[in-house]
């Protein structure tokens, strides 16, 4: 994860000092690595870290019996992904609905029984033959794995765009797995390491989940997972037509759709971050009874002088804040805003962001252009000088030094996305008490729940309808913004998340404690050797045992950690377990 993201884990650390923590960062660029350094709380014991961007040959030759058994669990890991019609509702390229809704019947399902179950023993068994043998990069990156692959997409039975797949695809397939793939490699399963933890705290689904899922595994450690945005949609979003092959496309599909069904089916319990999170999950066989949505923490900090201060801005002036990039669909926004002035001759608009990579500076210069088409430079006579109804500007100018200073800029704030998760932008416009026009997308109406309006995606009319009603109601905008506030004060801070995560911590350590065995000095079990008192960080029990977990590989032993600094990027990131 990056921006808000990452500030959300970092806090949640901070904030849970009551409790101790090892954390084991992954990495998904050098880029995300080199984003900053961050000084660890004390209550953080160790840091143990892995760049999932790259891997080095490991150097292992595996004998022949490896060999075998590496080709039986690859090739039931591949058999499972080319499954063909009607065995398998979880693999199209589309999310289910489109790539904004998990209802339909073209998206992700719960994986039928005896497909999860052959997807999981794979699963395992290649983490146990990369535990047993020091690593299955090599093994993952051989042609053994390519002509295995084949032989799956040839097979009597196989998914039909997979039988068309031709030696790229293959290859592009086969490189994908190795990456994702990546952390079975990983020593930290071992009693010192993720095994000897009473809890496992995944801050996403997907691959970066795959620690926790050893861990639960090989040494009965429960497993949280936490997501935000939902791995397996961003995939689907990632992963458009241009992206890649049909066969391609379905084969990386169906792995990621039965990851995502591993993973909620393993955790203990689940929490995404909006119901729209939770409709998904749901939807790829997440049990009802272990979800708990836990809203994400923000600093309202921030936003309490603008929030409390009455309302000083231009009455005819609207404020879109936000990256800038296709889907937020700043064309409606423009074309909604040429009705609007043709309603309201004084009003005007403010798009505040920054373009979003290569893809979103194209689509400010079209967006800049079209501004300049639809609203010619207007002057009130002949001797002034002529000015354009809508401004684009980034934060840290002149006009809006900060993020607060860009939302009071304007009296009603747009959000116009045709693909939105947790609409962070909106929350923020409402923590500074402001009213808003919104899509409804995502989970924009759970955010704002009845204090703001929701308009259609990709509806201009419907958009502009919406902004003159506020924009004509000077008493109903500061209404809505008064109850806007006081919702997000109630629900969207990061004291409430903070609580939430709390509790739950200690719902799972409560129903599912890790059994472990203590041995004393001579090697023999030591009865109520971890007494409750162990679990309290602080001098409670001396160092007089050693911990071994039931059922633990034995792997090689990391080194021993201390409180250090860390990158900030990794604690948080994509590909990252806690």
């Amino acid at each position: 994860m990056s921006g808000d993201a990452r500030l959300w884990c970092d806090r949640l650390v901070r904030g849970l000092g009551q409790h101790q923590f090892d954390v084991y960062a992954l990495s998904r660029s050098r880029r995300q690595e080199d984003e900053g350094w961050l000084e660890l709380p004390p209550h953080v014991s160790r840091v143990r870290t892995a760049p999932l961007w790259t891997a080095e040959e490991d150097g292992v030759a595996y004998g022949r019996r490896a060999r075998r058994r590496f080709v039986e669990s690859y090739a039931e890991l591949a058999g499972v992904l080319c499954a063909g019609p009607g065995t398998d509702g979880a693999g199209g390229a589309e999310g289910p609905g489109g790539t904004d809704s998990p209802g339909g019947t073209d998206g992700p399902g719960a994986v039928p029984g005896h497909l999860a179950d052959r997807f999981g023993s794979a699963l395992y068994g290649l983490a146990e033959l990369a535990r047993d043998e020091g690593g299955l990069v090599g093994a993952l990156r051989s042609d053994t794995a390519v002509r295995t692959l084949e032989r799956a997409c040839r097979a009597p039975g196989a998914l039909g765009t997979a039988r068309e797949a031709r030696v790229p695809d293959l290859l592009a397939v086969a490189a994908h797995l190795e990456r994702a793939l990546r952390p079975l490699s990983l020593d930290w399963y071992g009693d010192d390491g993720l095994g000897a933890t009473d809890l496992c705290h995944a801050t996403a689904g997907g691959p970066a989940a795959l620690p926790g899922l050893l861990a639960a595994h090989f040494s009965d450690v429960p497993l949280l997972v936490t997501e935000y945005g939902v791995q397996l949609r961003s995939h689907y979003l990632a992963s458009g037509p241009d992206a890649a092959t049909p066969a391609v496309r379905a084969l990386l599909a169906a792995f990621h759709g039965r990851l995502a069904t591993e993973v909620y089916g393993r955790a203990a319990i689940i929490t995404p971050g909006n119901a729209h999170a939770r409709r998904w999950q749901e939807r790829c066989g997440a049990d009802r009874a272990r979800i708990r949505t836990v809203h994400p923490g923000m600093e309202a900090s921030r936003f309490t002088e603008v929030g409390e201060a009455p309302d000083r801005a231009d009455p005819d002036t609207l404020v879109w804040v936000g990256r800038i990039e296709p889907s937020k669909d700043l064309v409606s926004l423009l074309h909604a805003f040429a009705e609007v002035r043709r309603e309201e001759p004084k009003a005007r608009l403010r798009v505040v962001g920054a373009p979003a990579g290569a893809e979103g500076e194209a689509y400010l210069g079209h967006c800049r252009a079209l501004a300049a088409q639809l609203f010619p430079d207007e002057a009130e006579g002949v001797h002034a000088v002529g000015d354009n109804p809508v401004a684009f500007e980034e934060i840290g100018g002149p006009e809006a030094p900060t993020l607060a200073d860009a939302y009071a800029s304007g009296t009603v704030v747009v959000l116009s996305s045709v693909v939105e998760g947790f609409p962070v932008g909106l929350v923020e416009a409402m923590f500074c008490g402001r009213a808003t026009v919104s899509t409804d997308v995502g989970a924009v109406v759970e955010a704002i729940g009845g204090t703001g309006l929701v308009v259609p995606p990709r509806n201009p009319r419907a958009l502009a309808e919406a902004c003159v009603a506020l924009l004509r109601d000077p008493e109903r905008r500061e209404r809505l913004g008064a109850a806007a506030r006081a919702r997000a004060l109630e629900l969207f801070t990061v004291e409430q998340n903070i609580a939430a995560f709390h509790g739950i911590y200690l719902e799972i350590v409560s129903h599912c404690p890790v059994r472990r065995v203590v041995l004393d000095a001579t090697g023999e079990p030591l009865p109520f050797g971890v007494p409750a008192e162990a679990h309290v960080p602080g001098r409670w029990t001396g160092p007089t045992a050693r911990v071994v977990s039931r059922g633990g590989p034995g792997w090689a032993l990391g080194a021993q950690g201390r409180p250090a600094p860390v990158r900030a990027t990794p604690l948080a990131a994509p590909e990252g377990a806690l």
